[in-house]
């Protein structure tokens, strides 16, 4: 327990001192104006270090620099705002005290010094500034699991799959350290490809959880059903373990998944309640509207998906919402012309400068939600 004594007048320094030790305070250094206690503390040095300090008990009235320039200088450092600064001073004046309280003192003890006083006023603050140093550390530890769970759960999205007759990519931009969006794709055989984009309700902690809980069953769905409103069947039913009648919080996200197939050059889909995925080809473009309710609002469901033949060269494009609420106040015909004019002029270009020419230069900077696009290019 560190505590410094920051006074000009030496027999002041002997008295706190003297308390402070018969109280069982052993760690206590002395500087006799506040350009020594910026050095203990090198506050005006380039290497910026944290010196190791719990309380400060500061001398309002000193020469040169006074206590209050002080504890405004020491409150204006980030790595020194929460150690506690309690004033030790003969000044009586209460608009000198709330000044000091302004600056940002924790306390004030009046001079001649009582010791009970000094004391209590010092348990006082240590036990605030203990209660600080907790809050401070759990909040460290729950950002590095934060991080960690961020690297996890981008971890179980799908790499790129590139060949001679289809390209998946995709573009993935959180809003916050977790988030509820998701894709995956698998190769269900030589010449068919599962391909699966959702939305899950809200984003953070919950909804991220819930996504990883969707990935750990979805691969062996997708491989062992194969087909889309099949699929989509068996999800809900996985959504409906998670709820609970005690809560008032019932979890669903919004998907859309489509098999591709290759060799007979078509694709079956199911839209869950999803923002419709477009077919994109150099002379128009198609919606991909066909399919049921969002995932997990009821107890049962019905879907159903949709053929399509395709020809060399359409581009499907799947995206989430949060992609959608970024493009200005733009209506939905005119969202999609965006995105189907950046895929048709952008075939060769990567799904991040995608994302980039579809929000354009007048694009909220504040992102409000997650932003997902996916690309199936087929050859």
């Amino acid at each position: 327990m560190r505590i410094i004594i920051v006074d000009d007048n030496v027999t002041n320094q002997m008295i706190i001192r003297t308390i402070l030790s018969k109280e069982g305070y052993s760690d206590l250094r002395i500087a006799s104006s506040a350009s020594e206690l910026y050095g203990m503390l090198h506050l005006d040095s380039e290497c910026g270090a944290e010196e190791p300090v719990d309380l400060i008990l500061l001398d309002m009235m000193m020469p040169e620099i006074d206590g209050l320039e002080a504890c405004r200088r020491i409150q204006s450092e980030e790595r020194y705002r929460d150690v506690p600064i309690i004033f030790v001073t003969a000044v009586g004046e209460s608009t000198k005290l709330a000044e000091a309280l302004d600056a940002g003192a924790s306390d004030y003890v009046m001079k001649p010094i009582n010791k009970l006083e000094l004391m209590a006023r010092i348990r006082s603050a240590l036990r605030l500034k203990q209660e600080k140093d907790w809050h401070k550390k759990q909040d460290k530890r729950i950002r590095y699991e934060l991080e960690l769970a961020k690297q996890v759960q981008r971890s179980v999205l799908s790499d790129p799959i590139v060949n001679e007759r289809i390209e998946i990519k995709a573009e993935y931009r959180p809003s916050s350290e977790l988030a509820g969006d998701y894709y995956a794709w698998f190769r269900i055989d030589r010449n068919r490809y599962g391909i699966i984009l959702l939305d899950m309700m809200g984003h953070g902690i919950s909804s991220s959880l819930v996504c990883m809980f969707i990935s750990s069953v979805l691969k062996d769905l997708i491989l062992r059903i194969t087909d889309p409103e099949e699929v989509m069947v068996e999800l809900n039913r996985y959504m409906g373990q998670l709820y609970r009648r005690d809560e008032l919080i019932n979890y669903y996200f919004t998907g859309i998944f489509l098999v591709v197939d290759t060799d007979s050059q078509t694709y079956e889909y199911v839209n869950a309640g999803h923002p419709s995925g477009l077919a994109i080809t150099e002379s128009g473009c198609t919606e991909l509207t066909s399919g049921g309710p969002a995932i997990g609002l009821f107890q049962q469901i019905k879907v159903t998906k949709e053929v399509v033949a395709y020809q060399p060269g359409t581009v499907i494009a799947l995206y989430t919402d949060g992609l959608l609420d970024a493009m200005d106040d733009r209506d939905d015909d005119a969202r999609r012309e965006v995105i189907s004019g950046a895929v048709r002029s952008g075939r060769s270009v990567s799904p991040d400068m995608l994302v980039n020419s579809m929000l354009g230069e007048g694009a909220d900077n504040a992102q409000r939600d997650d932003i997902c696009l996916v690309t199936v290019t087929l050859s």
